[in-house]
Order: structure tokens, then C-alpha cells, then sequence
């Protein structure tokens, strides 16, 4: 029977009032939450869900909020590991997996660009063959965020270099803390050292880990990306915990302070237009006609990739397949996030450059002049995404390829595999 939005409500104020307290352990809690369906309400029931459209789950997080109730673990890798068992996992994937992504209990992470391979995954040259019983994995990636803090990896690995570049890839689960498996984080400008390189080296996964059919790791790595693309909008908001007093929110700061601090730049990364104003005011800044003009068109940009992640989400209220709007988000969320630096640096001037305790707000507005070109680069790149746009949704002639039906062994690489 299909509930209201009232209906909804009702029943969550009710839940909350019977199980919700902040002296509750946050595994415990989450435990709850992923018995009870509340905390994933539009997965099937029969995995941890209450088969409810995602139209409902702001209404359900609006009462969740009211009261300071933690929801589940919303950023990071694990909830594109989440959306990509959903659609293409097995049975076991979802038994294993999903409840402990709930409960955030395991660290995922996302084994897709290489050296030779950034924004062109389908050129991928990592390698998995089939050993005896074991799929044994040799190969580098890189960029890799949360690699060093990682339980699990999404792997797209090369299992048929005889077939296409396309068709020649498949998609796996790989165990992050065996043999073979070595992970080197690697400092960024803004001081962070979230991303790593992963080495492979005979590294193994058994065939029940594998995603999808064999040669089908193109089409389940492109449902991993539409979601990562969507959630473009979302960025400001990762690495930060609630506020509330408590143990559960004591354990809560813990867990982004540890696990979810590879994150903690990623509001700086998203150009942090929620700053924007106040900043205007504080400095006198507002009171410049150049500088107003500049926020205004920054701010009308705001709104409208506001709304473009909006049209997104009604798109998967309505069931609709993982599609280009979510090149479109990720696109305005860059150019949200470049506009956002300029006006930062027209609001700051040179003062933008110090670090420290000396420089605007601690170094913060420094911090999001070295992180938001990451924007523009990860999760495909600008252009990748323009590619996207143009083909799929203007309906331009594909680029030229020469390499779309050539066997990938006989594709020159820069690289040697």
C-alpha cells in the first residue's frame, strides 16, 4: 500500500519517539535504522528499505532533523558501492555488503583512473585473469580516495585484451587489506593527502566478487559514475558532523575526524558559496558595485545548478535510469565552484593568498582557491562531461574514434602492459 507524505511523517515521528536517543552507540543506532528501513527508505524492503519513492526521503530527513536524529552515512565512496550493488550485485553482494554500509562499519573506495587512463577509464590497462580458482589482478591505480582507509575497492580491471577497449573490462569487489594490495597516499597542494595510488600485484578476488557479467565492467563502472555525478551538488556537506550533545555525536566527530577526514576539504572544493555573503559584509565588500555584480552572477549560477540537481533527483523519483543530467549537475557544480573562488579573491584581495592564522578565516579562503579545481577534474573532467552533453542531450555527431572496434591489444598506449 503506497503512503502520503502525512502518512510518512507520522510514522517516522513515531518511530523516532520510541528509538531515537543521543546516548544510543552509533553503531547501535545505525543498526536500527537499517532494521527499521528508515535510514535507506527508498531501497527495496527486502534490503533494508521501505520501497518508498525518493520523492518522500526529504520529509522523512526533515523529521529526523527536527529532533537532531542521526540519518545514516550519506558521503563518501560507500554510497556509490550502495547504488552500484543495488542495480548490478548479486544476492551475496547485498546480504554482505549493504547493511554494513549503513552502518558505516566498512571504508570504500574507487579503483577506476590510472597513470595512462585518467579521464579515458574504458583505456584501462590494470589486468584480471583467471587463475586456477582466484581472478589474480596485477596493475596501478591512482587518485584514489580513501585507498589507505579502505575495507573494499570498486575495481574496473581489463579481463579480455583480445575484445574491445569497452567490452574488454570487468567489474569487481575487491578485498583492500591482502597481500598484493599497497597504497601510497599522495599530498595535494592544499595540504590534504586524500588521494593515493594503489599497486596491484598479484592481488586476488574470487569469481563471487565479481559484478555483473564477465565483460560487462564498462556498463556497471557507468552506473558507478551517473551516481557520482549527481551527488556533485551534494560535496559542501561531506566531512561534516552534527551538532548535538551527546555520546552518539561524540562518536559521530570521531568518525569524521578519522574515517571521513579524506573529506573534510571537500566544502572548500565546492567553492563554499555559503560564505560568500557574510564575507561581503564583514570586509565592506558588499558596498563595491563590481564585486555585487559578481556575486549576483555567481549567485544566479548558484540557484541554477540548484535546480539542474533538483531536476536530477525528479528524474530518479520517477524510476528513470542513472542519464546525462547528471553531467549537466556536475558541470554547473563546477562553474559554481570556479565563479565562487573569483569572488572570494575579489572579496579578499591579496589576503586570499596568506595561509595560517594571519590569512581570512584561518586559511580557509586560501584552502578553496587550491581545492576547487578539483571540481572540474574529478569524477570526469569538464570536458568529459561537455562530451557527454553534447552527444546525448544536444544530439551532436559522436567524436571521431579510431580505436571503438580495434582489439585493445592492438591500441597504442602510452603505457607498457
Amino acid at each position: 500500500m503506497s503512503m502520503n507524505e502525512e502518512q510518512v511523517r507520522n510514522e517516522v515521528r513515531e518511530w523516532l519517539k520510541e528509538n531515537w536517543s543521543p546516548n544510543l552507540d552509533l553503531v547501535e543506532w545505525r543498526l536500527k535504522l537499517a532494521d527499521s528501513g528508515w535510514g535507506m527508505a527508498n531501497w527495496p524492503a527486502e534490503w533494508y528499505g521501505r520501497d518508498l519513492p525518493v520523492s518522500l526521503v526529504p520529509a522523512i530527513e526533515e523529521e529526523f532533523n527536527k529532533i537532531g536524529a542521526l540519518t545514516i552515512p550519506k558521503s563518501g565512496i560507500r554510497m556509490l558501492a550502495a547504488a552500484t550493488i543495488l542495480n548490478h550485485g548479486s544476492d551475496m553482494h547485498k546480504e554482505k555488503f549493504l547493511k554494513r554500509i549503513i552502518t558505516g562499519e566498512d571504508v570504500w573506495c574507487q579503483l577506476f583512473s590510472e597513470p595512462g587512463s585518467g579521464s579515458d577509464l574504458a583505456g584501462a590497462t590494470t589486468k584480471a585473469v583467471m587463475v586456477g580458482n582466484k581472478w589474480v589482478v596485477n596493475g596501478q591505480k591512482v587518485w584514489t580516495t580513501s585507498a589507505h582507509k579502505a575495507h573494499w575497492g570498486l575495481l574496473l580491471a581489463r579481463t579480455d585484451m583480445d575484445d574491445t577497449k569497452h567490452r574488454g573490462l570487468s567489474y569487481f569487489i575487491i578485498d583492500m587489506n591482502q597481500p598484493g594490495v599497497e597504497t601510497q597516499p599522495l599530498m595535494q597542494m592544499n595540504g590534504h593527502a586524500s588521494f593515493n595510488q594503489v599497486f596491484l600485484t598479484d592481488a586476488e578476488v574470487l569469481p563471487d566478487f565479481q559484478v555483473g557479467e564477465l565483460g560487462d565492467g564498462w556498463q556497471v563502472a557507468t552506473t558507478t559514475l551517473m551516481h557520482e555525478r549527481r551527488a556533485a551538488d551534494s560535496l559542501r556537506s561531506w566531512g561534516q558532523a552534527s551538532k548535538g550533545d551527546g555520546p552518539i555525536y561524540d562518536q559521530e566527530r570521531v568518525e569524521t575526524e578519522t574515517t571521513m577526514q579524506p573529506y573534510k576539504w571537500y566544502p572548500q572544493r565546492a567553492g563554499r558559496v555559503d560564505l560568500i555573503m557574510d564575507r561581503a559584509k564583514e570586509t565592506g565588500a558588499i558596498k563595491d558595485p563590481a564585486i555585487r555584480q559578481e556575486i549576483a552572477k555567481l549567485m544566479t549560477l548558484h540557484k541554477s545548478a540548484e535546480w539542474t540537481a533538483r531536476r536530477a533527483r525528479a528524474a530518479q523519483e520517477q524510476g528513470k535510469p542513472q542519464g546525462p543530467e547528471g553531467s549537466l549537475g556536475k558541470l554547473a557544480a563546477s562553474n559554481v565552484a570556479r565563479a565562487a573562488a573569483k569572488v572570494h579573491t575579489l572579496i579578499s584581495g591579496a589576503d586570499a593568498m596568506l595561509t595560517g592564522e594571519d590569512s581570512p578565516m584561518d586559511g580557509t579562503i586560501a584552502e578553496i582557491l587550491v581545492s576547487f579545481p578539483a571540481s572540474s577534474i574529478a569524477g570526469g573532467t569538464d570536458e568529459i562531461q561537455k562530451n557527454i552533453i553534447s552527444e546525448r542531450v544536444l544530439n551532436m555527431p559522436k567524436e571521431t574514434r579510431f580505436d571503438a572496434d580495434k582489439p585493445f591489444k592492438d591500441i597504442p598506449r602510452n603505457t607498457v602492459s
